[in-house]
C-alpha cells in the first residue's frame, strides 16, 4: 500500500486512484487538470487554498486503506 504524505504530488495521488479527485474537489481544488496543479505537493496546494493538509491526507490514506 502507498501512503500519501504532504510532499506527495497531486498528479501522483490521482494516478493511484482517480476517484481521489473527489477529496480535492470537496475542499475547493477544482483545477486538477491544470499541469501546474498536478505537479504541486499536497502541502503547497492546501496552503494556497487555506486548507488543512493533515486532514486531507488522513482522509486520503483512510480511503486507500479501505479500498
Amino acid at each position: 500500500m502507498t501512503t500519501v504524505t504532504k510532499q506527495s504530488l497531486i498528479g501522483d495521488v490521482l494516478e493511484l486512484d482517480p476517484a481521489l479527485a473527489e477529496f480535492f474537489f470537496e475542499i475547493g481544488m477544482h483545477c486538477l487538470g491544470c499541469p501546474s496543479a498536478r505537479g504541486e505537493s499536497i502541502e503547497m496546494a492546501c496552503a494556497v487554498h487555506g486548507t488543512d493538509a493533515d486532514e486531507l491526507i488522513a482522509k486520503i490514506n483512510a480511503y486507500l486503506e479501505n479500498k
